[in-house]
């Protein structure tokens, strides 16, 4: 009669043992995983308060003796780091938008709507994720050099202007945020969509007043991704821009240590790439919760 509550006892402490190493091993694995990330961020904004002779030292110093703030004023001073800014800022605008609008519209028809190759279709679109960016630069580089800009920022084409930078997302170019959005759309009930069909909505208007609002998760998921996407895009900016009245801020900061004309210096530099970094973090601080909703539900979509 004893020998069983004690069996049971021993199994129970044996569970609460394991557990307990199962959720402090996740512990100290994610604290690895943080420190791993944050120490160089960290390292960056404590350079960026430095001189250029403190910051490859034998010693490593995290909190500078002298900070300079100023720094971050030189930045604007030696190289046109404002026009960078709204030079971005107008790309990720329109790229955005362009990215949200035209994936909702491809993906719902992958998720409702009934046409003929429509899951051939989707497969193809899904494969073409696996192709390198690379492999498509030169004819785009071909097609954007002849296409007519009409006087578009003062040019005859749209090279050296934001056109290849925004224009193709309006066309549902990245399939991976055509994937997410399909997968919530059908996620949600056939039900409402029925309902608004009988009383004579079409397919637009319930994609705008019934789809679109009960999927802000998923919207808010696709434009986060999208804007870190177009935010530190380099190499297509690089291609695309020729002068530096148009560059971006990846272009800008990578420019910045490599051209002796704007004072090449390691904490201008670090104080540039400490500028860029902060409004990403904000936006991922106020979309977390739409963020990490919109993942989770993707999964449910299964129709």
């Amino acid at each position: 009669m004893t020998t069983m509550p004690a069996a049971v006892a021993k199994s129970k402490r044996r569970r609460q043992i394991l557990e307990f190493a199962r959720l402090a091993l996740i512990q100290i694995v994610m604290t690895v995983v943080v420190i791993t990330f944050l120490v160089p961020f960290l390292w960056m904004v404590s350079s960026s308060l430095k001189a250029s002779t403190e910051i490859f030292t034998a010693k490593m110093v995290w909190i500078p003796a002298n900070p300079r703030w100023g720094n971050f004023a030189r930045v604007f001073e030696v190289m046109p780091f404002g026009t960078f800014i709204v030079n971005t800022a107008w790309v990720v605008v329109f790229a955005v938008v362009g990215t949200v609008v035209s994936s909702a519209m491809v993906a719902y028809s992958f998720a409702r709507l009934r046409w003929p190759g429509r899951d051939l279709w989707f497969g193809l679109l899904l494969a073409t994720m696996m192709l390198p960016v690379v492999i498509t630069l030169i004819p785009r580089f071909i097609i954007f050099r002849t296409l007519p800009a009409f006087g578009f920022q003062g040019e005859n084409n749209w090279l050296n202007t934001f056109l290849p930078l925004t224009v193709p997302f309006w066309f549902a170019t990245t399939p991976l945020y055509v994937f997410l959005m399909r997968q919530f759309f059908k996620g949600i009930p056939m039900e409402l969509e029925e309902a608004a069909l009988i009383d004579g909505a079409g397919r637009l208007r319930i994609l705008t007043t019934i789809i679109l609002p009960l999927s802000k998760p998923v919207l808010a998921t696709v434009a986060v991704f999208a804007t870190l996407q177009h935010y530190q895009e380099f190499l297509e900016p690089l291609i695309y821009l020729k002068t530096l009245d148009r560059w971006t801020l990846a272009v800008g900061i990578a420019s910045l240590n490599a051209n002796e004309s704007f004072g090449s210096s390691w904490e201008l530099v670090f104080a540039a790439g400490t500028i860029m970094t902060l409004p990403m973090l904000l936006l991922f601080l106020v979309a977390q919760r739409y963020f990490v909703q919109g993942i989770t539900m993707t999964g449910f979509g299964g129709r």
